[in-house]
Parts: structure tokens; sequence; C-alpha cells
């Protein structure tokens, strides 16, 4: 069985890419003959569908709004060997799937990033775009210590047994960001490739809110570390806590042994509660780093539950 015999599913999102969809069908089949397109309308209100169909995609709708909620679909419903998720709107060159789902293969890899390269003379990034992944790219790295070459990238290429253990529960554009952690904490072998990356066509509208959207990662970012990290986490509020009460006890401890009373008893009884509050953050952190724990293990097993994949086919 060689790469050609192998099923190949590409899963391209969409909301109102009607100027754009047609030609990421039609450059995906070019590029991977034999690639099944699934084109995922999320509520659009233009001829997104059609323009998808025209062009030979199977088009399936996704009535909750957001991309997250499309790529959790799509991954519960599609059964292929290798997924491709590539966004809909034109801006990433699909001339670079057969590299990558080449080196997908090779590894074998579990994920493979299509890592962003514009033309010094491009635009493709709007104004604090490529910043704010920068500073994302470098959070994710700080809190799970590993590198992040771009983690807000649309273009990736999965094995199957990455899409089945990949549990999915952001809505919207944080599911980027989600995809890159489960990668992390699953330790699975993953690679970059870079991919060519352009302004989208004339007529074709960007869904992105620059700060809206950066909030709403970092918000999940912070959710992660405290699910992924939880000693440190909450170590650091129960390391605050003790070190308050300990600038607070000190002068109070000096009274008394001076005086023999204590009369700043508020105080006092502030300083034993952070101290209290302090060790409930640091048991908080254990326990849960222990179900932590329960939980990759768990992730783990259903990872290990399906084969890798080859030039050579699916390993039985």
């Amino acid at each position: 069985m060689d790469s050609s015999e192998l099923r190949i599913a590409a899963v391209v999102p969409c909301h109102n890419e009607e100027a754009s969809v047609a030609k990421v069908v039609a450059d995906l089949q070019a590029a991977v003959p034999g690639i099944v397109v699934y084109v995922y309308d999320n509520l659009s209100t233009d001829a997104t569908s059609e323009r998808a169909r025209e062009a030979g995609a199977i088009v399936r709708r996704e009535n909750v709004k957001g991309k997250g909620n499309v790529v959790r679909r799509a991954f519960a419903d599609i059964e292929a060997d290798v997924y491709l998720m590539i966004d809909g709107d034109d801006t990433y060159e699909a001339s670079a799937a057969p590299l990558m789902i080449k080196t997908l293969l090779d590894g074998p890899y579990d994920h493979v990033l299509g890592v962003r390269r514009q033309d010094e003379s491009g635009n493709a990034y709007r104004a604090g775009h490529e910043t704010g992944n920068k500073v994302l790219n470098g959070v994710v790295g700080k809190v799970f210590g590993e590198n992040v070459e771009d983690m807000l990238s649309g273009f990736r290429v999965f094995s199957r047994r990455f899409v089945k253990s990949f549990p999915a529960v952001s809505r919207e554009f944080e599911i980027e960001t989600e995809l890159t952690v489960h990668s992390l904490h699953l330790r699975v072998p993953r690679t970059a490739v870079p991919v060519g990356f352009r302004d989208r066509p004339a007529g074709s509208e960007s869904k992105l809110r620059t700060y809206h959207d950066g909030f709403k990662i970092l918000k999940l970012i912070a959710g992660l570390a405290r699910h992924e990290r939880p000693v440190a986490f909450y170590g650091l509020f129960g390391t605050l806590a003790w070190a308050i009460a300990l600038v607070l006890s000190i002068p109070i401890a000096i009274t008394y042994y001076d005086i023999g009373q204590v009369p700043r008893f508020p105080t006092l009884f502030l300083a034993f509660t952070l101290l209290l509050l302090g060790s409930l953050a640091w048991t908080a952190g254990l326990i849960l780093d222990g179900i932590r724990r329960s939980r990759h293990e768990a992730a783990r097993l259903v990872y290990l539950r399906y084969s890798a994949v080859t030039d050579d086919g699916p390993r039985r």
C-alpha cells in the first residue's frame, strides 16, 4: 500500500468565503491528487456553499458559530488516515500540502505545523497580528516549556491518532492554540514546515478581531495553564499569600517580643488567614496535578489505540 492509497481528507472551515473558497478547493485537488475536500460552511450568508460544491468539494454545514465548533464537528465526522486543515480564505499556499503530508509520513509525525512565511513586500499580516502572534508564541513557550513557531497558523496536517485523541473544546479562533497545546502536553511527534502566506483576494474580508480575539486566546492560555500546570499556577498564588503573611507577621512578632502583647490583632488574623489560603492553594495545586496526570494517561491510551501512518499505510 503506497501513499496514493491513503485516505487523505482536507477540512476547510468557511464563513462568507465565496470569493476564495473555489480556488482553495481547486488548489488542494491539484496539489494532492485523490484528496477529499470537506468545506464546512459556518453560517455563511453568501454563496460559499455553491462555489465550493461547484469546485468539487463535499459541503457540510455547521450551524453553531465558531471555527472551533467546525473543527470539533469535522474531526468527529470524518474518517481518514491523514487530515489536512486549511482556512478557506486563500491566504495559504496550498502547494505546500504535498511536502507537509510527506513530512508527516516520513517521520512518522502526528502534527505538522505550517509556519507562515510572507515576502518582504507582503502585507498579509494585519496591523498588530504578527506582533500579537509572537507574544502569544512566547507566552505558550514559557508556560509549557516548549518553543512554538506559529501557534496561530491555520494550515496543519495531522495523523488519525492525533485527531481522534483531540478533545476540541474551544468554540472560535482559540482552536489553533488548543491544537498546539494538545500536541505539547501529549508530547506527540511533531515538526514544522515553512509555507507561503499572502494577502486575501479582492472581495474577501477577514473575520479576525485583533484585540477581541487576542484577549480570548490569552484567557484560554490562562485556563490551559491552570489545567496543565496546576502546581505552578496555584503555587504562585500560594507563595504570594505566604509572603504577604510573613511581611505582616514580622512587626507583630517584634512587638510581642518587646512588650509581650499583640496590639494589632486584626493584622495577625489577616496574616493567619493568608497563611491558610496559601496552604490551601498549594494543596489544590498538588491535588489537581495528580488529576492532570490521570487525564494525560487516559489521553495517551486513547492516542495509542490508533496506529501510526507511513508511506506504507497505517501500521496494524
